[in-house]
């Protein structure tokens, strides 16, 4: 997927495979922010800590992360600067 596009919201037909990962401490939150994603066609996985999150980005890169800055097990930029290292 073209990342221009989706900023721009020209998804089309995409969105059904667009993958987008969120990860939050708070369940309710993750859970509520995925479910507007999937209403709207995305894909949508939620996981409340990095580690878990992190082993599954190598395992399968979203295209998109959504990230809690402030994480159990590791900061939110810490983890950003980890997938930038690695996917970028």
């Amino acid at each position: 997927m073209d990342i221009r596009r989706f900023l721009r919201g020209d998804l089309g037909d995409d969105r059904l495979e667009t993958r987008i990962l969120i990860v939050d401490d708070e369940p309710e939150i993750g859970e509520l922010a995925a479910l507007y994603l999937r209403n709207e066609g995305f894909i949508a996985e939620t996981f409340l800590q990095a580690g878990p999150a992190l082993a599954r980005i190598r395992e399968a890169p979203p295209d998109l992360a959504i990230l809690d800055i402030m994480l159990p097990d590791m900061n939110g930029f810490a983890l950003c600067r980890l997938i930038r290292e690695e996917y970028a």
